[in-house]
């Protein structure tokens, strides 16, 4: 049976040895199945065994997870979708990737497995798309205000949604050929078919959002004529600046950051002509972080059927259980298996990387070392050093903020100290009326935190336009983290 929660913790040793992933032919569709309805009625129902729930209290978005559990369990899947729908538009993304600390703060995960809540989640938005529940839910009125949003990534459709059906005018603008930010390019189709996104994009154009793809902010049309042109603008342009790792070698070919490698792939998936594509056919891929843009980087390369794949980790493995500091309901840090690893390819953990190899201005290898800690931080062991072969090497040491784009010069929306975009307790920059939502506030995070504040940051462009507002606030953009202690 599919693993209901889409991943899987297991242990595993901190190194193993290198061995090549199986030749086989894989497509792109998604890896997991629907969960069989009679076990979705039973877990929904162990939810009932709960007496005072922390899960909703664990989701930033604040869903009411025990009410459409109930609902689910009594077989009234057209209410649970309903209230479903009442804190998060978008379940049918969440409940694929999200990485569910609703689960981790479960009260059932006390003591036993928890509550398989992001499976039921997206089997009621599944059900409710087939049974034609999910409508398009235009305005009754138009209030004649106008919104700009920039970029179409799940802060900024979500913002967009819920201005949309307040009243307002909302254009949503991405520079990419087609609307989508990440989901579309960041997130490959064995994690979440395009078809799905499609699918919400037109319900949101019945609802009178408009799409204006293939225009870039800040070059196409600059921020200031947008403001201008428009009664309020959000910036939800994500965190899209990438970690480097500057050491001996980076001028070498074959190096290359994992967002630039997956953006090219899912173009090509999508029958895109794709010049000069980074392709890990036949070759020695080596990855350079664990978390699950790596894993992505990871499967996609088992797709393009890689000759080996190694993904490697500077730090400790992290525990199979739950560790002391990090009690219940607490969302922990724990050694997981995404369906990519279940596919093959290696993990090593307490690997610092030295230097790449190369020869004739290609890379050929990493020379690694083993990690230890000194004074806190983490540095290759002298006489450690060995070198693994690899022909292609992807960067996936996340992000450092969000990208300038123009803000600061062609209006008054400098970034702060953690290269995000400024703003204040409203969401708003330092410019009056241009907002920010999503990573490009708060920087890289999780998508249940995009869609909160998208609908958060909606909620301020609202009370700006009109003076009240009726929309839910479910995050402040102070917010690190929902505590429940």
């Amino acid at each position: 049976m599919a693993d209901p929660r889409g991943f899987l913790k297991v242990r595993q040793r901190e190194t193993q040895p290198r061995r090549p992933v199986p030749v086989r032919i894989m497509d792109w569709k998604e890896v997991y199945e629907a969960q069989e309805n009679g076990v979705l009625k039973r877990q929904a129902g162990r939810c009932m065994d709960c007496g005072v729930p922390f899960c909703h209290h664990g989701c930033p978005l604040g869903n009411l997870i025990p009410e459409w559990n109930d609902l689910t369990w009594r077989g009234k899947e057209q209410d649970a979708s309903e209230r479903l729908h009442a804190t998060n538009n978008f379940p049918e993304f969440t409940g694929r990737l999200c990485p569910a600390p609703c689960e981790t703060a479960c009260v059932l995960g006390i003591n036993q497995p928890a509550v398989t809540i992001k499976q039921i989640e997206v089997s009621i938005a599944e059900q409710a798309f087939e049974a034609g529940y999910v409508e398009p839910l235009p305005p009754a009125r138009l209030t004649g205000k106008t919104v700009a949003v920039v970029g179409s990534g799940p802060a900024g459709l979500a913002a967009a949604q819920q201005l949309t059906r307040i009243g307002h005018t909302v254009a949503v603008y991405e520079r990419d050929d087609r609307v989508g930010g990440l989901l579309r390019y960041g997130i490959p189709d064995f994690k979440m078919e395009k078809e799905i996104l499609d699918r919400r994009l037109e319900q949101m154009k019945a609802e009178g959002t408009r799409f204006r793809a293939g225009v870039e902010v800040g070059r196409d049309v600059s921020w200031d004529q947008l403001r201008r042109r428009y009664d309020a603008v959000v910036v939800a342009t994500g965190a899209t600046v990438p970690r480097d790792l500057r050491i001996p070698g980076r001028e070498l070919d074959g190096v290359h950051f994992a967002m630039e490698y997956l953006v090219q792939s899912n173009h090509a998936v999508a029958g895109d002509v794709v010049e000069n594509q980074i392709d890990a056919r036949g070759k020695h891929v080596v990855i350079l972080g664990g978390g699950d843009t790596g894993a992505d980087c990871l499967g996609t390369a088992h797709r393009q059927q890689a000759a080996s794949v190694t993904t490697l980790a500077i730090g400790k493995q992290p525990p199979s259980e739950r560790p002391g500091h990090q009690p219940w309901p607490m969302f922990p840090t724990l050694f997981e298996v995404a369906s990519a690893h279940e596919e093959g390819g290696e993990r090593t953990y307490l690997a610092s990387t030295v230097e790449y190899i190369g020869e004739d201005g290609k890379v050929t290898g990493l020379k690694v070392a083993e990690t230890e800690y000194v004074d806190g931080k983490r540095l290759p062991k002298t006489g450690t050093e060995r070198v693994i072969p690899a022909d292609l090497v992807l960067l996936s040491l996340g992000f450092t903020g969000a990208e300038e784009s123009g803000l600061p010069e062609q209006i008054n929306a400098p970034l702060d100290e953690r290269g995000n975009v400024a703003r204040d307790g409203e969401y708003m920059t330092a410019t009056p009326g241009v907002f920010v939502a999503g990573d490009a506030g708060r920087g890289q995070s999780l998508i249940v935190w995009a869609i909160a504040e998208g609908r958060a940051c909606a909620a301020e462009v609202d009370k700006f336009l009109m003076g009240s507002t009726i929309l839910p606030a479910p995050v402040a953009p102070t917010d690190r983290a929902i505590s429940v202690l």
